[in-house]
């Protein structure tokens, strides 16, 4: 079998761009992870089996996720599933039994990749990206993100044998109503999700903690220097320096938000009186405008 390891994925295309970068080095701009936070850190492996693995080169070199693997705090494998193919044209897909347009992703060389990672970890957890999966959501982003382990399949054509889903899948994931070419921008979108979550990966701790979903609520507005843009000004209580005023105009900025663009979010999130309060404020017309 051969799998690929993000680092060396990332060094053969560092090395194959080196003659344009050295002379205009990139500057490091985030938080050193320190060593404490690296050692203490647990170390999550994504394993992606997916018939184009180089798709994964480019995302993977730049950003957090690029600085999480550096730093050691997760893994990412692209796995090349024509490597588990047996015949000479390295074969992935076969017409539908029942005919139809398309073709399927064939169930054998899947069952060999997904076997050939689970003896490296038989508590991996395998995700299959379709349309058809429960949409992905913060809650399973921290649900994946205490894992040790996560094997993704990256579907393409009209879909994967369903004997492969009812025998060896753990769980189907969707990224939202509407169609890929294929499961690997999918598998990006989760990592990146994913991995923000992971101890050590962000320069500020808090950063994860106070995204929008992190509590059930799409996040409040945000504002900087200068103080004026285009004849809008930053809210005065921004710049009163009262931190208390200022949590609450957050938080009631961050509910307005909710009720204006998500209201069904507010179904689950802990809302205390104080909000209830000021969500019946809205609706009857009695809360001032931002």
């Amino acid at each position: 079998m051969v799998r690929y390891s993000s680092k060396s994925l990332m060094s053969n295309k560092r090395q194959m761009s080196s003659s344009k970068s050295k002379s205009t080095p990139r500057p490091d701009r985030s938080r050193a992870i320190t060593k404490s936070e690296k050692d203490s850190a647990p170390v999550l492996t994504f394993d992606i089996i997916t018939i184009f693995p180089d798709f994964f080169s480019s995302p993977l070199e730049e950003g957090v996720v690029a600085k999480a693997i550096e730093a050691g705090l997760i893994r990412v494998n692209p796995v090349n599933l024509r490597d588990f193919t047996r015949d000479r044209h390295r074969t992935t897909d076969d017409r539908p039994y029942g005919g139809g347009a398309g073709m399927v992703m064939t169930p054998e060389p899947l069952a060999r990749a997904i076997t050939s990672l689970k003896e490296i970890n038989p508590n991996s957890r395998v995700v299959l990206f379709s349309p058809r999966g429960e949409i992905f959501s913060h809650e399973i982003a921290k649900e994946f993100s205490r894992a040790s382990h996560l094997i993704f399949i990256c579907g393409r054509y009209e879909g994967v044998d369903e004997r492969v889903v009812d025998s060896m899948v753990d769980q189907e994931l969707s990224i939202g109503d509407y169609v890929l070419s294929g499961g690997e921008p999918a598998a990006l979108v989760v990592i990146d999700a994913v991995s923000r979550l992971v101890p050590g990966v962000l320069g500020c701790g808090e950063s994860a903690s106070t995204d929008s979903f992190a509590d059930g609520l799409l996040e409040h507005p945000h504002y900087t220097r200068p103080r004026e843009f285009m004849g809008l000004t930053v809210p005065e209580v921004l710049l009163s320096g009262d931190h208390s005023r200022i949590a609450r105009w957050r938080r009631q900025e961050s509910l307005r938000l909710t009720l204006e663009r998500r209201p069904d979010l507010l179904e689950n999130a802990e809302l205390d009186q104080e909000d209830l309060d000021f969500i019946s404020s809205i609706l009857n017309g009695r809360a001032e405008k931002r």
